[in-house]
């Protein structure tokens, strides 16, 4: 089984979405072959939790213009650390870089094929994993200065 064709033109506007709200390391799953719930996974990233919201807004916006579709469920507000769009056929999380680092949802998906994705969602690939490691490289360098 693959994504349904459906699914892939929901993640590529999605991925879209993110790309011009200028998220990290944009990347789509398709988990069609080991999940019965959703065909499909896109992670994104961004530095602060107001982006994360900016980016979430985005993708919603554009899947409800474009397409017509509205998520089932959104989780993950309050906080802007991680949130959560359902929408059947994919499932979209965008991450703080810090969660996207601890979390490495990745590491999980790895064996499942990656989806072709919209030239500018590509180039952000990388962009938040420098940015993870300079903000790790601070706070070790904040910590041996308090200690």
């Amino acid at each position: 089984m693959t994504a349904t064709d459906r699914s892939i033109e929901l993640i590529n506007v999605a991925a879209q979405a993110a790309a011009d709200k200028l998220a990290h390391d944009i990347i789509a799953y398709d988990v069609s072959d080991v999940l019965s719930i959703t065909d499909a996974f896109l992670l994104a990233s961004a530095p602060n939790d107001r982006q994360v919201k900016s980016i979430v807004d985005e993708i919603e916006e554009q899947l409800n213009k474009q397409l017509g579709t509205k998520p089932v469920r959104r989780e993950g507000d309050r906080d802007a650390r991680w949130i959560l769009l359902d929408y059947v056929d994919i499932v979209v999380h965008v991450q703080h870089s810090e969660e996207r680092v601890f979390y490495a949802l990745e590491r999980l998906w790895k064996d499942c094929p990656e989806i072709d994705l919209p030239e500018e969602a590509k180039a952000t690939r990388g962009k938040g994993a420098e940015h993870a490691e300079q903000l790790a490289t601070e706070e070790a360098d904040l910590d041996g200065e308090l200690r």
